[in-house]
């Protein structure tokens, strides 16, 4: 019987416990998204207390995509050698490390990112006001490339994976959704051409890492939204994903994003996706959602619903969670 405390293997990524510290964006950056202090202190402190993987929140891919004035950035050469301090600290903390890559797309502000915000089409992401510009053919395959710099910066970094951000409305997010994608292209409309994007994006990053080097991707799994993805769909998608070169599947909202208001008050309230998703592919699948209690996430490994959790607001407020909930665990 596998449970929260037993080891994983993926290609040459060794995970101690099957505890994960997903991805949350602190707002540490310089306003040129570069790595501080303030970063090395806080991952440092969640790693040395029996974290098995830690994703190192997102990370823009180019300034266009940039969601918050102080959001870390991984758009440029010059960013490496702080990102190298953040995955040498998390290594030397006994944890193993990922970085998330993403693009806000119409998730953002003129006001931060300097200009229209852009996405599929002209529609807004629910919550936001600013009307985006569609992006053209040619800076789509723009943007692909700019994705494969950024999986090279993450590995010349000493990072041990990649996370690629496909959920909560980012801009991977609203191709694959048929709410904020109504292109006509071949960008857009069936299930296959709304993934294209998606899916040029995984295919250069693995590219660029090569075979043996473990590749997740944040999947929104449902938009829980009138007109938007559902899960019958997002469990015809997940296995594309995989075929593309994904490793590893981390499953959470779509265009609701990470804590829909209706949901947000049931522990574990994106469980039942993870679950879902896990019955169609055949490589690991990530389980978050407002999980704090250790029995409770131990449950959702012995029960093969996930095979790993991910434990977010409950590690900010308690650096020590992991080790605690290992020791409860063990007594």
């Amino acid at each position: 019987m596998t449970s929260l405390s037993d080891t994983l293997a993926i290609d040459n990524l060794v995970l101690k416990n099957r505890i994960v510290m997903p991805p949350l964006a602190n707002d540490f950056s310089s306003p040129d998204g570069e790595v501080t202090q303030k970063h090395l202190d806080h991952y440092q402190a969640r790693a040395a207390a029996d974290v098995g993987l830690v994703i190192v929140e997102h990370s823009y891919v180019v300034t266009e995509g940039k969601m918050t004035v102080k959001q870390l950035g991984i758009h440029n050469d010059g960013l490496v050698e702080g990102l190298t301090k953040l995955a040498d600290t998390i290594r030397s903390s006994g944890a193993k490390s990922a970085i998330q890559l993403t693009h806000a797309g119409a998730n953002t502000s003129q006001s931060v990112c300097g200009c229209q915000p852009t996405g599929p089409s002209n529609i807004p992401v629910p919550g936001r006001d600013e009307t985006p510009r569609p992006l053209e053919t040619d800076e789509i395959r723009a943007l692909v490339g700019a994705y494969r710099d950024a999986a090279r910066r993450a590995r010349e970094a000493g990072f041990d994976a990649i996370e690629i951000h496909g959920a909560h409305g980012f801009l991977l997010c609203q191709f694959a959704s048929p709410y904020t994608n109504q292109r006509s292209d071949q960008y857009g409309g069936s299930t296959e051409n709304r993934l294209r994007f998606p899916l040029e994006v995984i295919k250069a990053v693995r590219d660029e890492t090569g075979p043996g080097f473990p590749l997740l991707y944040r999947f929104g799994a449902s938009d829980f939204l009138q007109g938007g993805l559902a899960l019958d769909e997002a469990r015809k998608i997940a296995p594309m994903l995989v075929e593309a070169g994904i490793n590893i599947l981390d499953i959470s909202g779509g265009l609701c994003g990470s804590r829909p208001k209706d949901l947000k008050d049931l522990p574990g309230f994106f469980v039942p996706l993870a679950q879902s998703i896990k019955a169609v592919v055949d490589v690991p699948v990530i389980a978050v959602g407002g999980i704090t209690d250790p029995v409770f996430a131990n449950s959702i490994v012995v029960e093969e619903k996930a095979d790993l959790v991910a434990v977010g607001r409950a590690l900010l407020k308690n650096p020590n969670w992991a080790r605690e909930a290992l020791e409860q665990l063990a007594d």
